[in-house]
This record gives C-alpha cells, structure tokens and sequence, in this order.
C-alpha cells in the first residue's frame, strides 16, 4: 500500500475554518487560538501549495479561484469526517465496556442482561473477564466489576452492590448422611488456594488435615469438579445458588459471610452515558438475590472430625 503523504491539517483546518466563515477573526475565536495563529497557518498553507489562496486587503481578504476550489473540497471533507465522528461516537455511547470477575459474568451478571436490555434497548453491555486491580488509564473499559474488602485507586468511584458468602460445595450424593471432611479430597484454584482457611477463619469451624487436594484454574472448573463427584471446594454463595436450587450442587455446612463484597468501580471523570442506568439496574438486581443458607457450625464440627 502507498504510503499516505504527510497532509498539514493544522493549516487545512484553519484554512477551512477562515473560508467558511470569511474573517481570520472568527477562524481564531472558533479554533480557540489567535488571529494572528491563523494568519501564519494560511501563508504556510499557500507556500506549501506554491499558489495564492486568498487575495486583497490584509482586513478584507477573499479567496482566490484556487482558495475556493480548496475550501469546497475542505468544506465537504470536514463535514464527512464530522459525520461520521459523530456516527462513532453515538455508536460507541451506546456500548457499555464491563470487565468482570469471570464467574460472576458467566454465572449472575450475563443471565440477568435481558432483563437489562429490556429496560434500556439503546444500550448494549460487553462484558470481558478480568481480575486485577482496576486502571481505566491503561484498560479500555468503562466500568469494572471487582470482589474486594476495598477498591483503592486514585479518582475511582466504588459502590458495593452484593455481599459475598462462602462455604464448602459438594455433589450431593457426597453429602448423603453427613460429608466427612477428613476423607474427602478438597478442591483449590490455583489463585485462591487460602479459600479453604479463610472459610474456617470466617466460620470459626476449624478443618482437618486435608487427605488429597486437586487444582484447577479456574472458579467454575472447581465447581464443575465438585458437581462430578470429585471433592468438596469451597465457592462464593452467589456462583452456585442456581447450581443448589437445581439440585446439582450440595451446601452441608451452609454459607458464611466474608469481609468482601461485589463493587461495581467507574472512572473518577464523568461516566459514560449508561452508567448511571446500569449502576441503579446492577443495585436493583443485587437486591433480589436468593438468601445463603446460614452456616450450621454445629454440624460442620461433627463432620470435620469424622464423624
């Protein structure tokens, strides 16, 4: 491909701007620089073309016939690129960018965007999974989701929109007659393998020397495990609560609360159109969620020694 020639489109503008409104004055004021900026851009503009494009008293200049070729292309390029600038940004206005812990998206927040959609059909949410700490400067996103104690950055917003509980998961078949956690294998993921002490710090249920672990990389994989038969990990309440009420999962020792909450995090600047909308729906939809059965410490005792 040929490579494009290096254009002056400082000078094109100015030129253009003087053409259309017919005083250097009016160019400047609309360009927010001087008069006298103008001016210099015009001459440049004239030199590199090697041809006059205005003509006549410096404070009553008209263009030339090559000046008025020049600005009625200019004038139909400009407002093509206005156009379509214009397009783009509607366009991208109407798309909302959410990064999100990736089992919350797949398993509460994209289930739920219909209902999101039918409220506002001129929006569109794109949810991308991500886990670290939240920078809009370095990452093309409008908002983020994030499970967190506190949301620290400079100029970020956080609101906390769901609390988070935890606790053992299970095939229920596992969990017939009482689950032994002495002789059940525990499942982990690879960035979370303190979940099982934290769980008993939490709780205040101390658990027994682990008889054979088993890793994975992600949170849905672990419980998809734990549906198989394969051990008992421990997961967030709201990832699995459909999982439960279908049956698929088991909770023996119930669910305890954590220091952690779900927030939604926008960039300090104003929001991006939608936001506002998408934040009050996030509030709303967090305020339905099912109720964790409680922890049942008593139980959970009994089964950690083996009984």
């Amino acid at each position: 491909m040929a490579k494009r020639s290096q254009l002056p489109l400082t000078a094109l503008r100015a030129f253009e701007a003087f053409a259309r409104l017919g005083k250097m004055s009016l160019a400047a004021d609309e360009l927010c620089v001087t008069h006298g900026a103008v001016s210099r851009q015009v001459r440049g503009l004239e030199a590199l073309c090697g041809v006059k494009l205005t003509q006549g008293p410096r404070n009553a200049l008209k263009l030339t016939d090559a000046g008025e070729r020049m600005a009625c292309s200019l004038g139909r390029t400009f407002d093509e690129l206005e156009q379509l600038f214009r397009e783009v940004r509607a366009a991208a206005d109407r798309e909302l960018h959410v990064s999100c812990v990736g089992t919350l998206a797949m398993k509460w927040l994209i289930p739920r965007l219909p209902g999101f959609h039918a409220r506002h059909p001129d929006l569109s949410i794109r949810v991308t999974e991500a886990y670290g700490p939240v920078d809009f400067t370095r990452e093309p996103f409008d908002a983020a989701i994030r499970l967190a104690e506190t949301v620290a950055g400079e100029g970020l917003t956080a609101t906390p929109f769901l609390d988070n509980f935890h606790g053992p998961i299970v095939a229920p078949e596992l969990a017939v007659g009482g689950l032994d956690l002495a002789h059940t294998p525990r499942l982990y993921t690879r960035s979370h393998r303190q979940a099982w002490a934290e769980w008993s710090a939490h709780s205040g249920i101390p658990i027994p020397p682990e008889p054979e672990s088993r890793e994975y990389e992600h949170m849905f994989y672990l419980q998809e495990a734990a549906v198989a038969g394969l051990g008992v990990g421990i997961s967030p309440w709201i990832y699995v609560a459909n999982d439960i009420a279908a049956g698929r999962l088991a909770a023996p020792f119930g669910f305890t609360a954590t220091p952690a909450r779900f927030h939604l995090v926008l960039p300090g600047q104003p929001p991006k159109r939608g936001l506002k909308a998408f934040r009050e729906w996030l509030i709303e939809e967090a305020a339905t969620a099912p109720t964790p059965p409680p922890s049942r410490a008593r139980e959970s005792l009994t089964a950690s020694a083996g009984g």
